[in-house]
């Protein structure tokens, strides 16, 4: 664990380090403040206490930001021979995996927790729901768990940051809006499959509060999955090696 907690404590502190902690909280409030407060679903304007533009915004948001935090965690550390380095010390590819998926989610966790201010506003404008609000909050960080899993398997199978971004894009629409979309023209057992890989789906359940033990394991199992995929595709160098 003490391993686990040094990978994790190095990578919070490239990201502040690089500026990329600063640019990614600055954008991420502004982009996220600009959409609920001022343009498109306005807040003021909806009739009624609710954090829903806010998530609905950050869902969006999120997608795009996680590819972009982890595209260089493995992979430029791949191209750098950085790696190397970290794999000769007293910790194992694992450790490795676990530490950067850590480092990620507290940032992620950091950029959440200061938009508490909007629910702190919102709920002086009238009364909110607030188990609403905070299942909304665990949806945004368990679907973060799975982008930042996917986002690490992809930054793992190559060396180039721009591959490692448009890959994990592209398997995140996969669980975003593909399959989701063939749930709606599919039927029987498959139609039911594919809505079950539906990430949308089940992000929208937790949102609307209900938190449904078959919603908690796809998000732990696809979070899983992309760790153990990252571990493996990293064990595999090492072998190659």
């Amino acid at each position: 664990m003490k391993s686990i907690w040094t990978i994790t404590k190095r990578e919070l502190r490239s990201f502040f380090d690089s500026l990329i902690a600063y640019i990614l909280l600055i954008v991420f409030l502004g982009f996220s403040g600009f959409f609920t407060w001022l343009f498109g679903s306005d807040i003021f304007f909806i009739g009624q206490a609710t954090l829903q533009p806010f998530f609905s915004i950050a869902y969006w948001t999120l997608f795009f930001f996680i590819p972009a935090l982890t595209m260089r965690m493995l992979a430029e550390e791949k191209r750098s021979g950085t790696i190397e380095l970290l794999l000769t010390k007293s910790v194992s590819d694992w450790q490795v995996i676990i530490g950067k998926f850590l480092s990620c989610l507290i940032l992620i966790g950091i950029a959440l927790g200061l938009t508490l201010p909007y629910y702190i506003t919102v709920w002086s404008i009238g009364p909110i729901d607030h188990g609403a609000v905070w299942t909304g909050y665990l949806g945004m960080i368990l679907m973060s768990m799975t982008y930042i899993s996917i986002g690490l398997f992809a930054s793992s199978i190559t060396t180039n940051q721009i591959v490692a971004f448009l890959l994990s894009l592209f398997i995140g629409v996969f669980f975003l809006i593909i399959f989701d979309v063939l749930a709606n023209n599919f039927t029987g057992t498959l139609g039911q499959w594919l809505n079950y890989m539906s990430l949308s789906s089940h992000y929208e359940s937790v949102s609307r509060g209900v938190i449904d033990s078959k919603d908690l394991i796809y998000f732990l199992s696809i979070t899983y999955f992309g760790l153990v995929l990252a571990e493996t595709s990293l064990a595999k160098r090492n072998i190659v090696d």
